[in-house]
């Protein structure tokens, strides 16, 4: 049996060590250019130096993100921030374009590289093809079905490795090459700016009647008529390890260490089940559904892996996502009195009850007794936005640890 690499997103410097915590194999990242989420957080050369540094303590690899597809006037600035990070040392760099591949083969040949979902990987003589070039591994098109991919396991070296997706935001262009974005506000989805037209509400505007707007329907159901729903297959993980994937990817830079500790965990159990014992990842099936829903999500599809998604791939009368938890915080150290120090990100208040969620998959509900400031001064709730609190949990938390409160 394949032992894949469970590879999970971080926006910044507090979620990159909420996936370590959580159980990443692997955690892939942006710096401030090159990559395809510019309005992530992203990562500064020392934030990334510094995570790259917790990540290895762990035994977890850190990739960065250097795929858009550039222009002539990128390319310099591709070089030096090549430069940069050969002294950072990434494990791996993911890569779209054909020349800034070139580029990183001769900057930092020492420093692997992985060719991105973007490049449209959707056949074996294009792994081939990168293989020869130098790539270790290539993240398969979005659009291809397992069958597919056992084909290409099949046809390419045993030592080369697949990367799929295999959870998160769908897109509704093919492998991501979205026009829509720059069309509308100028803000190419090619150069990491894309600002989503595939989630707006859409109408007909016939020529001669200006400003008469008629929905666009589809069996009454609504206009959005470009909204995927997100990619799960915690059902179906047995499937995608016979496939001969190797490293199972989750979709979402932008998001929350909620989100990330909370899909980072479930997965991780559930690979760990099925390699220990496949009657034990099916008897926690229900465990791994329930756990998976507790972060934010458009509805569940399987994507292409079983063919060509049809119609229950869309969702046509809402844009928003379904939201059983909110963040709340994510905790630090204990002090000496037991208070835990936590940097809060929603309102809290005292005699509140939140749930403490821990990376081995237990969940402890705890009443908050006491808030100060980091001037001692005693406070009936944590306010948004962002501060740092000294809160009592009654002695039941460990560093790195979430804080959420249930809204179901």
């Amino acid at each position: 049996m394949r032992h894949p690499e469970l590879l999970i997103p971080a926006s910044s410097l507090e979620v990159l060590k909420t996936a370590v915590i959580f159980g990443a194999d692997a955690v892939y990242i942006g710096g401030e250019a090159f990559g395809l989420r510019a309005k992530a957080k992203n990562f500064s050369n020392a934030e990334m130096a510094e995570g790259i540094a917790f990540a290895h303590e762990h035994g977890v690899k850190v990739y960065v993100t250097a795929n858009i597809l550039a222009h002539n006037y990128d390319l310099e600035g591709v070089k030096q921030y090549f430069r940069e990070l050969k002294e950072i040392g990434p494990d791996a760099l993911i890569i779209a374009d054909p020349g800034v591949f070139m580029i990183a083969k001769s900057i930092c040949p020492e420093i692997e590289i992985h060719i991105s979902t973007q490049a449209n990987n959707t056949n074996y003589e294009t792994y081939r093809f990168w293989w020869e070039l130098g790539a270790k591994r290539v993240v398969s098109a979005r659009e291809l079905s397992l069958e597919e991919i056992r084909q290409i396991r099949e046809k390419i070296p045993p030592e080369m490795e697949i990367e799929s997706f295999v959870h998160g935001a769908m897109c509704i262009s093919y492998s991501g090459r979205c026009l829509l974005s720059n069309y509308f506000t100028g803000r190419d989805a090619n150069h990491g700016a894309c600002t989503h037209p595939c989630r707006w509400k859409y109408a007909v505007v016939e020529e001669t009647r200006p400003g008469e707007y008629m929905p666009v329907e589809e069996n009454e159901r609504g206009t959005y008529i470009f909204n995927s729903k997100d990619l799960c297959m915690i059902e179906h993980i047995p499937d995608v390890v016979s496939a001969g994937i190797d490293s199972l990817k989750i979709e979402g830079r932008m998001k929350t260490a909620l989100y990330v500790a909370t899909v980072a965990r479930t997965y991780r159990k559930a690979l760990d089940d099925y390699q220990k014992d496949p009657a034990l990842y099916q008897a926690h099936m229900d465990w791994y559904r329930d756990q998976i829903s507790n972060c934010t999500y458009r509805q569940f599809t399987t994507g292409f892996f079983y063919g060509k998604p049809g119609d229950e791939s869309q969702i046509y009368d809402s844009n928003t996502y379904v939201k059983e938890y909110t963040y709340l915080g994510i905790i630090g150290r204990q002090r000496e009195d037991g208070l835990y120090l936590i940097e809060q990100r929603n309102k809290f208040t005292v005699g509140e009850e939140i749930e403490i969620m821990k990376p081995d998959g237990t969940d402890v509900t705890v009443t908050v007794s006491a808030i100060f400031d980091e001037e001692e001064n005693s406070m009936e709730s944590a306010p948004h936005p962002k501060q740092k609190l000294w809160v009592d949990l009654e002695g039941r938390a460990e560093k790195y640890d979430i804080l959420r409160r249930a809204e179901r």
